[in-house]
């Protein structure tokens, strides 16, 4: 189990109310996968998520010259998921999404600094194909993280998914636990 794919997939069932989530989608006409793809029907739309959960280094990519790869990476990885959806999902309205819980601002070289690699990335995807890469990193990634604590607790039926059934016993047990120190 990818931790950072589960909570990608469960944000797209729970909050997104998607009825279709599939992880590690193998596409057919180029090697690799997409992380998480969910579609939802009733609003015709479809999610194309690539997730990446590294927690000390943040957001880091590594070339073969040991050398910081994230732009080349990403904007690869983004190419090919794009041409994928458009062949394989033409009537949906796409959302492509980048989640990551650390991204790394260096204020001190522009060029080390993640966020900046990421402006870098959207502008290439936008240009190439005017679509505008959604990011779910640092705060924004933490607020999908309280809003499905938030669904898991309010739900009271048993939740299929890891992430929220975890957070819905913290949810619950919080409720039931007797501070003995007092």
């Amino acid at each position: 189990m990818n931790i950072g794919e589960e909570i990608v997939a469960s944000y797209l069932e729970y909050i997104k109310e998607c009825d279709f989530v599939q992880r590690n989608l193998y596409t057919k006409d180029v090697q690799g996968e997409i992380d998480v793809v969910g579609i939802n029907l009733k609003t015709n739309e479809a999610y194309v998520c690539e997730s990446t959960t590294h927690l000390t280094t943040g957001l880091l990519y590594v070339g073969k010259d040991n050398k910081n790869n994230n732009i080349q990476k990403l904007f690869d990885k983004f190419s090919k998921d794009i041409e994928y959806a458009d062949k394989y999902l033409p009537d949906y309205q796409k959302h492509y999404m980048l989640w990551s819980p650390i991204v790394k601002d260096n204020k001190t070289t522009r060029e080390n600094s993640q966020i900046y690699q990421l402006s870098v990335v959207k502008e290439m995807i936008y240009e190439k194909y005017g679509i505008n890469l959604e990011l779910v990193i640092n705060e924004s990634y933490q607020d999908c993280l309280k809003a499905l604590r938030e669904y898991s607790r309010k739900e009271t039926k048993a939740l299929q998914s890891p992430i929220l059934r975890y957070m819905q016993i913290e949810e619950y047990l919080s409720k039931h636990v007797i501070n003995l120190n007092k």
